[in-house]
């Protein structure tokens, strides 16, 4: 987690942009977004228990894919540490670090894909719209 701060800090004309409007909300919903709703857009059984079901699945591998993450960022900030810094050791351990960040949002879209196949069009209709009346207050 320090050596992302780290980097961070080094290109910070860069983090200090504003991030572009994440293009993913207008067309997915979270687990919480269609559980808070699930009434107002008439979640059938068979759909609540699907997105129960989706939902544990990914903590499980989510759970497991942030062990591999944290352990590759150990390995990273362990070569890092060292007085002279193997160059292609701290890039070969750095494409492991980022292959795990990779597998967690790959993992998040998967469930944010199933989640909304789940629903019918209306519903997902019905849900957009609730959900940005609730950013409106």
């Amino acid at each position: 987690m320090k050596a992302i701060m780290l980097i961070l800090l080094l290109f910070s004309p860069l983090a200090a942009q504003q991030p572009p409007e994440d293009p993913l909300r207008d067309v997915l919903f979270p687990p919480e977004a269609v559980m808070q709703h699930q009434q107002a857009v008439g979640l059938s059984e068979e759909q609540k228990n699907n997105l129960k079901v989706e939902v544990r699945q990914a903590q499980l591998k989510f759970t497991e894919l942030q062990w591999t993450l944290q352990d590759e960022m150990e390995r990273l900030v362990s070569l890092l540490k060292q007085s002279k810094v193997d160059e292609k050791q701290a890039a070969s351990q750095l494409d492991k670090v980022l292959g795990a960040e990779h597998e967690i949002k790959r993992a998040q879209l998967m469930l944010l894909i199933r989640i909304k196949n789940n629903l019918t069009p209306a519903q997902q209709t019905q849900l957009r719209e609730l959900v940005e009346k609730s950013k409106i207050r």
